[in-house]
């Protein structure tokens, strides 16, 4: 089991987090694309660095194309000599085409092809060959030796594809090195529902198990007092009520019977009702998305939630925490093996 952090998003500090998290024993450190770009701080963490993996979790692949983010990709896999994963997602129509301003249609189909497109520009590189990829969606078709950086003495980076419907699932599986689970997945939802997509696409794509990972950030909800644990309840909650508004999760929630839960969800965010929204995640909803348990059992209850299922796991925690709390959890996970005290 690989246990990753992150790196936040202050450039100011991420070196400093960057060095801290491989002291601790991270095995990775990703960087998401929310107010921030997710590229900026790891490269400077690939310098700061010599051991963890360096990924983005996630990168938004429909408000670029290819093209860029090969060419960025590259370059980070050169600066971190060959640590770095590119894990990509798609992000929603609306933000697609009203916060990007950037096509959007067909996105299952779309990935794949931006998936592929990615790796015949790589192989173009590596090989000096022709590029000649044709598709629905990307068409690329030139490359002169002036803007061609020639082959990655580290082969080309991973790519992780975020995923939590089928059909993007099964992409995930065909096309790419890695699943990145979504927060907002339960562990009957990766048994009934995720696993079964990704052996199809495997099936599709000529692809081993043994080969690939799946990486799955899990909820957790902890604290030494009841105030803490009430603080990181309400936390998770929020966060936990804002993936239930998405129409596009709606199937994690209709597998548990709790489908009109995701009605009143997405009714009061388009009201802005953010803190009632928390209200109505209950008890139970809680506890079959998060991992809620005193400090010195959160790492054995994730083991035993999904340990036989996943390959890398983070901790989840939307809510103010002791750095030092989860450097323990850090040693609990991985068996007190290569982690600082």
């Amino acid at each position: 089991m690989r246990v990753d952090g992150g790196i936040g998003f202050d450039l100011s500090k991420a070196t400093e987090a960057a060095r801290a998290a491989e002291s601790a024993g991270y095995d990775g450190i990703w960087s998401a694309e929310t107010s921030h770009d997710p590229f900026f701080p790891l490269l400077l963490a690939a310098q700061a660095t010599e051991r963890v993996e360096l990924g983005t979790g996630i990168t938004v692949a429909f408000a670029r194309n290819p093209m860029t983010v090969a060419t960025v990709a590259n370059d980070l896999q050169l600066a971190s000599t060959g640590r770095f994963i590119l894990g990509l997602g798609s992000q929603i129509k609306p933000h697609i085409t009203k916060r990007f301003s950037m096509p959007w249609s067909h996105p299952a189909d779309r990935m794949r092809e931006f998936v592929l497109a990615l790796r015949a520009i790589w192989d173009s590189w590596a090989t000096g060959g022709r590029l000649d990829f044709r598709g629905e969606f990307y068409s690329h078709t030139l490359m002169t030796p002036f803007f061609n950086p020639g082959p990655n003495p580290h082969g080309p980076p991973k790519v992780f594809l975020a995923a939590v419907g089928q059909r993007m699932t099964e992409v995930a599986g065909e096309a790419c090195d890695g699943l990145l689970a979504h927060g907002f997945t339960t562990e009957r939802y990766l048994r009934e529902v995720t696993l079964p997509a990704l052996e199809r696409g495997m099936a599709r794509g000529g692809r081993r198990r043994e080969d690939f990972q799946i990486s799955y950030p899990g909820f957790v909800v902890t604290g030494d007092s009841d105030e803490q644990r009430a603080a990181a309840a309400a936390g998770v909650r929020q966060q936990i009520a804002f993936y239930g508004s998405t129409p596009a999760y709606r199937p994690v929630l209709e597998l548990h019977g709790w489908g009109e839960l995701q009605d009143e969800l997405n009714r009061l965010s388009k009201q802005g009702e953010w803190t009632k929204m928390g209200e109505m995640i209950d008890d139970e909803v809680l506890a079959t998305f998060a991992v809620v348990a005193p400090p010195e059992e959160v790492a054995p209850r994730l083991r035993a939630r999904v340990g036989e299922l996943v390959d890398r796991i983070s901790f989840y925690a939307p809510y103010a925490s002791d750095p030092q709390r989860w450097r323990k959890m850090l040693a609990d996970l991985k068996g007190g093996a290569g982690a600082a005290s």
